[in-house]
């Protein structure tokens, strides 16, 4: 099997496994030696093969939620176990692989498989959004309109602590010095925050040299994609969410939803263990993520497609960020909420990377 990058497997759920298996033996001796099936040394050859390529196969299992919520019985959670496919909708493999940066440390990428969607929030959800919290802030969510991805690769989770000090700290500068240590809330495993937009570009030019694959910011478009994971619903969650599954400011709610816990600081990644149906953690809360795009208060002339919207006409110190943060209400917190932020004010942001998947030359 051909993996994105080395080291890497191909993830599979058991049932795929065991059809690919059958398929390729069969192809295998049948097509390949056929006419001499029944010589014991090119059967056993065969088998041999057949074993070695099942054992780069490996089964990953990730859990989703979606949470339902009504005046009458509250918030419900529904759980649902899944697992990364050898075949996607499109009929493409579903690819994950590992960027070993040091040791024990390891940057995991999911692939995301291209599509359609709507971007933005449509008019009547602004409206009771501008409602409930009193600022017509959200207007900048709109026009909705479609928008054509292309495949990519995204981190699974946003930059942790330990990644960003390997990173900082060993490998080679491309334009500027890092801080190793930037974060207020410590821990490894915890993700990286007081983290400027520079700093973030800095850390993505010195992963693409080191690995010689390009990687990057997102862009608005497909982090809010990524997010959705297929989903319309203001959180991939469903309608509302709860601080069980998500670290914000518990204190508030969104639509129908309950107050929760309010921690105060940031959690470690991949902590609530729930992924959304992309098998990507932590996209509702816990550190704002910092995306390529300059500010924009709307979506007149937006890029159709999931390139970088850069506008000369604007304040380039003013960059995009995504997915809410521990210490914002859960409106914030949604797929399709976007804040302009001065790239230099960067306390509760963190982010994560995109990877192409080309090699770099």
């Amino acid at each position: 099997m051909v993996t994105a990058a080395e080291p890497g497997w191909l993830y599979v759920d058991e049932a795929t496994h065991k059809e690919l298996f059958q398929d390729l033996r069969n192809n295998f001796i049948h097509t390949n030696v056929k006419g001499k099936e029944h010589d014991p040394d090119l059967e056993a050859y065969a088998y041999r093969m057949l074993n070695d390529a099942s054992k780069s196969i490996k089964f990953s299992y990730f859990e989703v939620a979606t949470v339902s919520a009504n005046t009458t019985n509250g918030v419900k959670v529904t759980r649902q176990n899944k697992s990364y496919q050898c075949i996607d909708i499109n009929n493409q493999p579903t690819q994950y692989f590992i960027e070993k940066l040091f040791e024990d440390i390891n940057l995991e990428m999911v692939y995301i498989p291209g599509g359609e969607f709507q971007m933005g929030t449509d008019d009547q959800e602004i409206k009771k959004l501008c409602k409930q919290y009193t600022i017509d802030y959200f207007k900048r969510e709109s026009p909705q309109h479609e928008v054509i991805i292309k495949p990519f690769f995204m981190g699974k989770y946003p930059v942790t602590q330990a990644q960003w000090q390997e990173v900082a700290s060993h490998f080679q500068k491309a334009n500027k010095q890092l801080n190793p240590d930037p974060s207020y809330f410590k821990g490894a495993n915890r993700p990286v925050e007081g983290v400027s937009w520079d700093d973030a570009v800095e850390f993505c030019l010195r992963l693409s040299n080191h690995t010689k694959r390009e990687y990057h910011l997102p862009s608005e478009a497909q982090w809010e994609y990524a997010c959705r994971a297929g989903t319309t619903t203001p959180f991939h969650f469903g309608e509302t969410i709860t601080t069980d599954l998500a670290n914000y400011d518990g204190n508030y709610i969104y639509g129908n939803g309950v107050k929760g816990s309010y921690r105060g600081e940031t959690t470690e990644v991949g902590s609530f263990k729930v992924a959304n149906n992309f098998g990507l953690y932590d996209m509702h809360g816990n550190v704002w993520e910092w995306c390529q795009d300059h500010g924009h208060n709307s979506y007149n002339a937006a890029p159709m497609d999931e390139s970088v919207w850069i506008d000369i006409t604007t304040d380039s110190n003013i960059r995009m960020l995504r997915g809410g943060s521990w210490g914002f209400n859960p409106g914030y917190c949604r797929s399709a909420s976007r804040v302009n932020f001065l790239f230099g004010f960067s306390a509760v942001v963190g982010f994560r990377v995109v990877c192409s998947g080309a090699a770099r030359t």
